[in-house]
């Protein structure tokens, strides 16, 4: 079999299956682990696939840069975002990660809700100007790939605050790979966030479901809850639900 065969069977069965074990295709199509590992890594290379110890996982393609993530599932960002700000009580803190979920959350928000929001989001931070809520920015050094503050300064300033939510975006959701980000720094900031909420809440557009980025953020038994439009019988919602990961469907929440 050719190589670029090989990798387009490797790449539907990360579409069917989720995961790819190298020793076991490697047995099924009569080959080398080696030349199993070597197509993985090329298409790790190529931003197709996630490696793992083992074999790979399905790529989120929620890793592109902010403003190309803007035109990715919008509809399901506004379904999601719609049941996450349900979830918000009057007067509630919360802390909006960054990302487009999150901006989708803010233009679902009551412009009369006069809570207190946290980010370290300048453009979650600035979509919030005309609305009563409080607002407090938490500086740092901007990671411009995702539009937020990330290092030592924004974990120290994120240390010093507390809320009653946290509403967390990842770039993938994965049942083995757990919750997991593009990159090692903005993955730090993300857990330190959670550490400073009473609940925090994933929001996982239907696309992140599944999916897996190289950097881990939390494991699925940290966080409260999974809000998701991925369809309930889906078989990864199947099995999250069946680890015992509380999935909050849109449709449970929203029209």
């Amino acid at each position: 079999m050719l190589a670029a065969a090989r990798k387009e069977l490797l790449l539907e069965r990360l579409r069917r299956d989720g995961r790819i074990v190298a020793k076991e295709i490697a047995a099924e199509l009569g080959l080398s682990e080696d030349s199993i590992r070597r197509d993985l890594r090329e298409l790790d290379m190529a931003g197709l696939a996630v490696r793992v110890y083992g074999g790979a996982l399905p790529a989120s393609p929620a890793i592109v840069d902010y403003a190309a993530r803007t035109t990715v599932a919008p509809d399901s960002k506004r379904r999601v975002a719609a049941a996450a700000v349900a979830l918000i009580e009057p007067g509630a803190t919360i802390i909006l990660d960054g990302g487009t979920t999150t901006r989708a959350m803010v233009e679902a928000l009551p412009r009369s809700f006069r809570g207190t929001i946290i980010t370290h989001s300048p453009t979650i931070a600035a979509a919030l100007l005309n609305h009563e809520a409080g607002v407090f920015l938490i500086g740092g050094q901007l990671f411009k790939h995702s539009a937020v503050a990330c290092g030592a300064a924004a974990v120290e300033a994120a240390n010093k605050i507390s809320a009653d939510l946290f509403f967390l975006g990842v770039t993938g959701v994965h049942p083995t790979a757990g919750l997991t980000t593009g990159d090692a720094d903005e993955a730090a900031m993300k857990r330190a966030l959670a550490s400073r909420a009473a609940e925090t809440y994933v929001l996982a557009s239907d696309e992140k479901v599944g999916a897996a980025s190289r950097y881990g953020v939390l494991p699925l038994d940290a966080v409260a809850g999974i809000i998701t439009d991925a369809a309930a019988d889906d078989p990864t919602s199947r099995e999250l639900a069946a680890a015992g990961v509380i999935l909050v469907h849109t449709d449970d929440r929203t029209p």
